[in-house]
């Protein structure tokens, strides 16, 4: 048996850590999207 599955560092989900990989980088893209949207609509 490999010796990093016997103690690995973190014994977190992989799916938790993914999900959160995903949620947090779209969600501050939608942020800058929706100020750039506010900009254009009350730029007008």
């Amino acid at each position: 048996m490999n010796e990093f599955e016997r103690d690995p560092q973190s014994r977190n989900n992989d799916v938790v850590d993914s999900i959160h990989g995903f949620v947090w980088p779209f969600l501050f893209f939608v942020f800058i999207f929706a100020i750039g949207v506010v900009i254009s609509v009350f730029g007008q």
